[in-house]
């Protein structure tokens, strides 16, 4: 099914970005369309993070334009990304571990009462909306009140996820969630990806782990040493295939599969 007609959620157009001397991006473009999962693919280098954090307001572009629903934006910190719905879970994760999960979620946004001239942190509605939020989810943990560090690789990362959707998100955007987490976690935060979409949410996936891609995303794009190299919706094209953009070639390569391991 064609989407080509419909405005996209998030989109960039020609985006270029230069470090000195050095060519990152360049003439780059994407789109994301609503209640969808794009995963993006590329060797090391080519560009995927980079990309990624022009969207999420780290970086500026030197040059090309982002769309948000259609209208230009011109984001100058990741807080004007955030104010616009576009989130981004950094592969380090950025968790305060020696804090609770309810007071990761609300880390920096806390929910606060009024006396008079003062303001103090609601703990008590803290507590009861990181219940609820974490409930809609589907995420399992103990108790809100759990300090993140006691918590397992996926139960971090969920709780990341968790803190990214807490603000009305309508992007996510995730940076090899899955890269060190134990085989019986994958799963679980794969299926959290796609829960997301249930309410509403799209997500941009970067991912090594070809397994991940193709369990998770509804289409793949590849950018390679910088470029837009190759795109399409999951159902049109093979895992060969996938191994053979990142690798600069349009044609499968089935002597690559056996060859490297990308999962």
């Amino acid at each position: 099914m064609t989407r080509e007609h419909e405005v996209p959620v998030i989109e960039a157009r020609g985006v270029s970005k230069y470090f000195g001397a050095v060519t990152a991006l360049e003439n780059v473009s994407l789109k994301l369309y609503h209640g969808e999962v794009l995963g993006v693919v590329g060797d090391n280098g080519a560009g995927k993070s980079t990309l990624m954090k022009i969207l999420a307001g780290l970086y500026p572009p030197s040059a090309g334009e982002i769309f948000v629903e259609g209208k230009l934006v011109h984001f100058r910190s990741p807080k004007d990304a955030r104010d616009m719905g576009i989130e981004m879970v950094y592969q380090d994760l950025a968790l305060a571990g020696n804090l609770r999960i309810d007071e990761n979620i609300f880390l920096g946004r806390e929910r606060v009462r009024k006396f008079g001239p003062f303001r103090f942190i609601d703990n008590a509605a803290s507590l009861k909306q990181a219940k609820e939020h974490l409930e809609k989810l589907k995420i399992e943990v103990k108790s809100v009140r759990q300090k993140v560090e006691e918590l397992s690789g996926g139960q971090r990362q969920a709780v990341a996820i968790a803190r990214a959707t807490a603000f009305d998100a309508k992007v996510v955007i995730m940076d090899e969630p899955t890269a060190a987490l134990a085989v019986k976690e994958v799963r679980k935060v794969l299926d959290l990806i796609k829960d997301l979409k249930n309410h509403g949410i799209s997500v941009i996936l970067i991912s090594h782990r070809l397994d991940d891609i193709f369990y998770v995303c509804d289409r793949v794009m590849a950018l390679f040493r910088g470029r837009n190299f190759a795109e399409a919706p999951l159902a049109e094209v093979t895992r060969n295939e996938v191994i053979g953009w990142i690798m600069g070639n349009k044609s499968p390569v089935t002597q690559a599969a056996k060859i490297f391991d990308l999962n």
